[in-house]
């Protein structure tokens, strides 16, 4: 696996032995600099380690390591045209370790086969290499919203990459380039690989995505049953397992003490855990929640953040609802353990959605997912069926909230 050494990975945590020093990356700038200089880092796993695998970082000061964030800087494609043909350049100049498949993920990545395929066609060690795409969310394609560009920074994906010093590197669409030069492609739910060959779903790449089905296919996402493991798990008040389901109780009670709600036995509580943005499709929900409120002896918990819109309108609806709706208002990788160890109910709405984890955690933890069938909410749920008593959740298909 390489990355780039982002200013987050303590060397002081993680001992890190130098692999390659001043690494040159030519940029095809006209002018200087003509290479940007990398360090190649690596760390070794060690037997403790969850994941075992070898990864290098590919280090440097400017784009890398002076950035408080991952994303967002207006230079990004830089930074991320910078990774994919350091990485290619660090093989080609490491050849006692050559790999037979490279994996890249997103647009972020989606020059590495760009590169490969045209720059790298002829060279003796990188022609060899076959390439597999992965995409998470369609989506996000590039730096630029790519429904709103122009004709004439319009990119079909068949031009040489801009060098990049060049306006024009900003214009690429990444994800568009990732799919046309790519050997193989795939994404992270079977439904969600055909409903991007659709016009609904297909974000103006579904033609090309028709193109390609012949090596398009979609492999469901999964979670660490260990970690999400409601026998062992460390995050919760109590642990419990399908047949001492009654212990749960405990959990419902921490949790609603935790949110600062009134403790009530019989109150039935609803979640909403994850990011907050229209693709969650929560705002289907605005007209009808206060309703539910309002007639129901309902809890309502909010855990994550988003976009504005989302995150003000839950503020507020705990503000007017304060015995009955509680939020945490800000990204938490602990507080969903406890939530779906004492919620009954989690609410997936989305208008779509190429995977999703949130449902899979919550059923390993015991607490019902109500999903739109999309994507991989629908490959992951299985809708409850009354009459033989079967199924893992329940389902529906139109984005309405008389659904």
């Amino acid at each position: 696996m390489i990355i780039p050494k982002y200013l987050s990975i303590d060397e002081n945590v993680y001992k890190l032995k130098l692999e390659y020093k001043s690494l040159e990356v030519p940029t095809e700038n006209d002018n200087e600099p003509s290479h940007l200089v990398c360090n190649i880092k690596r760390y070794d796993p060690k037997r403790e380690d969850i994941d075992p695998a070898t990864t290098y970082f590919l280090e440097n000061q400017e784009y890398y390591e002076q950035r408080a964030n991952i994303y967002g800087y207006a230079d990004d494609a830089i930074r991320w045209t910078l990774l994919c043909r350091g990485t290619l350049e660090f093989i080609r100049l490491h050849p006692d370790w050559v790999p037979d498949i490279i994996v890249s993920s997103d647009w972020q990545t989606g020059l590495l086969a760009n590169f490969l395929k045209t720059t790298y066609k002829n060279d003796a060690i990188l022609s060899k290499i076959a390439s597999v795409f992965t995409i998470h969310n369609l989506y996000y394609q590039a730096m630029f919203d790519h429904k709103f560009v122009s004709e004439m920074d319009f990119d079909d994906g068949h031009s040489l990459i801009p060098a990049f010093n060049s306006p024009r590197l900003e214009h690429i669409n990444c994800m568009r380039r990732g799919i046309i030069y790519s050997d193989v492609i795939n994404t992270v739910s079977p439904t969600y690989a055909k409903e991007i060959m659709t016009g609904e779903y297909g974000e103006l790449l579904d033609d090309l995505l028709r193109e390609r089905r012949a090596v398009l296919s979609g492999i469901l996402n999964g979670i660490d049953y260990d970690l999400w493991n409601p026998e062992t798990n460390t995050n919760i008040e109590s642990t419990y397992n399908s047949k001492r389901l009654d212990l749960r109780i405990k959990n419902r009670v921490a949790l609603q003490e935790r949110f600062r709600l009134p403790i009530d036995k019989n109150a039935f509580i609803i979640s909403i855990v994850g990011r907050l943005t229209k693709q969650k499709g929560l705002d289907m929900f605005y007209h009808i929640l206060e309703t539910l409120l309002m007639e129901l002896p309902i809890q309502l918990i909010v855990v994550g953040e988003g976009e504005g819109e989302f995150m003000s309108f839950f503020h507020d609806l705990e503000s007017k609802y304060k015995d009955k709706v509680a939020t945490h208002l800000k990204f938490d990788n602990v507080l969903p353990h406890l939530v779906f160890a004492g919620a009954d109910v989690v609410l997936l709405p989305s208008r779509f959605e190429p995977c999703g984890l949130i449902q899979m955690e919550a059923m390993r933890m015991g607490t019902i997912p109500i999903v739109r069938k999309t994507g991989g909410l629908a490959d992951s749920v299985e809708d409850y069926n009354p009459n033989n008593e079967t199924g893992t959740g329940f389902t529906f298909e139109r984005f309405d909230s008389s659904a």
